[in-house]
């Protein structure tokens, strides 16, 4: 086998060797020039055109525009961003400001101020209860007795200190609801023992917390405030109820009338060269003219007179040519209040002067100098006799009804009449003129208020 195999394989070596011989025979080396694209010298070559390689065209003024208009709106966008980037992060900063707020100022402090707002209107309701309730009572023990008056001073002081009571518990609860606020460490929602802050969702519901409270504070304001404006017209009604001076009784004249008047008779004679003549009246109108008080014979029926006409208070002594005048002095606005009027006269130098509301509003002296009142005269509340008239046949009773105007006749009440024969000094006037005191008592010596006879004419009447 292997004898046959290895001339084969001598064959295939012998075989292969002449192929290559012949193949290397074949090839021609040829070490010529192989460019074909030589230039002659006859030859001259035309430049090949080629483009700008970073050329740009012309931009026209619009392009110009709307590119500039591009970028304006590209800045702009970006400052938005900006603005808004920072919008973000301060309301986050501000809402941890504010919840670190609420954390901090709303756990007792709110609480205690709540409390104290709910007790003070407690005591305050109260209070205002009891006092209704002793006014009921004490209407009814009145009207049994007889007389609705009542003691108007304790009703008066009552309500002032109901009142003032109203005002310091509005004044302490505000005083409590700033220094809670202001304190740095009151109310603190940190643990004082770890320092570790609340939660979000612990801070958020103590921020509806302290809302609710908040709400329930402006609602306890608003009902002492409420309270406060009800005690003030309660003081008003009962003013207006009560008689003032300390007076029980009051002289009513419910319309004009020239037969509605009150005849006074004085204690003594009134042959006196200087007297004081004072009184409570409250008008529910005042005309040109109002007389309240008039003494005058059958030669002068205006020897003396204390009047209204407006706004002003005037005072005759002798005589209209003999007038004191104050203008200015009486608020026909509030004919519901009681004023106080006086009108003081010597003969020695004719000094007169008239006093409203316990002030001097007018003095004049050379007043019906070295004149004396005559004896023997009427005295009338509410008119005047202007007009010398015999008693009156037709009706049976004396008067002056045909020489009276209902155009000068007064319509509501007068109290406290009294009449002195001097003059009473600076420091008595203001005393009388009080509205919680008692200027009833000081009864003069030539008309005493309660002593003093006097009849009411027509529908003229007293009442408590």
């Amino acid at each position: 086998m292997f004898r046959w195999r290895l001339p084969q394989a001598v064959c295939v070596l012998s075989a292969c060797v002449c192929l290559l011989l012949a193949y290397e025979d074949d090839i021609e080396v040829n070490y010529a020039d192989p460019f074909y694209n030589e230039i002659t010298e006859g030859q001259t070559p035309e430049p090949t055109p080629s483009s700008t390689p970073c050329s740009s065209p012309d931009l026209t003024k619009w392009d110009k525009l709307f590119s500039m208009l591009e970028n304006s709106q590209m800045r702009e966008n970006m400052m938005l961003q900006y603005a808004d980037d920072i919008i973000k992060v301060e309301m986050g900063s501000l809402r941890g400001e504010m919840l670190r707020f609420v954390a901090q100022y709303g756990g007792s402090c709110g609480v205690a101020v709540e409390s104290a707002g709910r007790r003070m209107a407690l005591q305050l309701e109260g209070r205002l209860r009891e006092t209704v309730d002793r006014f009921k009572i004490k209407d009814q023990i009145s009207a049994s007795a007889g007389n609705s008056v009542g003691n108007s001073d304790h009703l008066e002081g009552m309500l002032q200190q109901l009142l003032s009571a109203a005002r310091s518990q509005a004044s302490r609860l505000a005083k409590l609801e700033i220094s809670c606020f202001s304190s740095p460490g009151a109310g603190t929602g940190m643990n004082s023992k770890t320092g570790s802050p609340f939660t979000e969702g612990t801070a958020g519901l103590r921020e509806q917390e302290v809302t609710s409270r908040g709400v329930t504070l402006d609602t306890v304001l608003a009902a002492l405030q409420q309270t406060r404006v009800e005690q003030e017209e309660l003081l008003r009604s009962s003013r207006q109820r009560y008689l003032p001076g300390g007076c029980e009784m009051a002289l009513l004249f419910p319309m004009r009338s020239r037969r509605i008047y009150t005849s006074v008779f004085p204690e003594v004679p009134l042959s006196v060269s200087a007297f004081t003549v004072c009184m409570w009246v409250k008008p529910a109108t005042v005309s040109n003219k109002t007389v309240l008080f008039s003494y005058g014979n059958r030669r002068n029926p205006y020897e003396i007179q204390l009047l209204l006409a407006q706004t002003s208070a005037l005072f005759t002594i002798g005589g209209e040519a003999h007038l004191v005048e104050a203008r200015g002095v009486v608020n026909t606005g509030s004919a519901s209040e009681w004023i106080h009027l006086c009108g003081a006269w010597s003969s020695k130098q004719g000094l007169a002067s008239l006093w409203v509301d316990g002030k001097k509003v007018a003095s004049v002296p050379g007043v019906a100098e070295g004149h004396v009142l005559p004896d023997g005269g009427s005295m009338q509340l509410g008119q005047e006799k202007n007009g010398c008239c015999p008693m009156a046949q037709n009706i049976g009773m004396p008067g002056f009804e045909a020489g009276f105007d209902h155009k000068l006749a007064l319509a509501g009440k007068i109290t406290g009449v009294n009449m002195w024969d001097r003059v009473l000094s600076e420091e008595e006037i203001p005393q009388l003129a009080t509205r919680g005191g008692q200027g009833c008592e000081q009864r003069g010596n030539v008309v005493a208020w309660g002593v003093t006879e006097m009849v009411p004419h027509g529908g003229a009447q007293f009442i408590n």
